[in-house]
């Protein structure tokens, strides 16, 4: 109740974008979200999935979770992408840089003997 509570409160905070398209798009073909309707819609006559049908209100958050945990992982991926690029262009500025002292102690006139 009170992970809904608090999602109903996040609602406000989304943009628009979220608010249109909140999630992915279904990787299943339309018979098997039809299949899914369907096996949502039976009566469970097991005790857990009696149990289960309390939670189909958290498939949304669960959705939410999910892609926010993608979007963590993908950013993390970037910024490690990032921080490699960022190193190596450290490293080829270091590099200029040396050559850049380098030539400059070197005399630019040299008089042959």
């Amino acid at each position: 109740q009170r992970i809904l509570r608090l999602a109903e409160m996040c609602r406000r905070l989304e943009t628009e974008e979220e608010k249109v398209l909140p999630f992915y798009p279904s990787s299943l073909a339309e018979w098997e979200q039809e299949k899914a309707r369907r096996v949502l819609e039976e009566t469970a006559s097991e005790p857990l999935a009696r149990v289960m049908k309390d939670y189909v209100g958290l498939e949304r958050f669960w959705q939410r979770f999910n892609k926010a945990k993608l979007e963590e992982k993908g950013m993390e991926r970037a910024r490690a992408a990032l921080a490699d690029r960022n190193q190596d262009l450290r490293r080829l500025l270091q590099q200029y840089l040396a050559g850049a002292a380098v030539n400059q102690k070197v005399p630019k006139d040299l008089h042959p003997l």
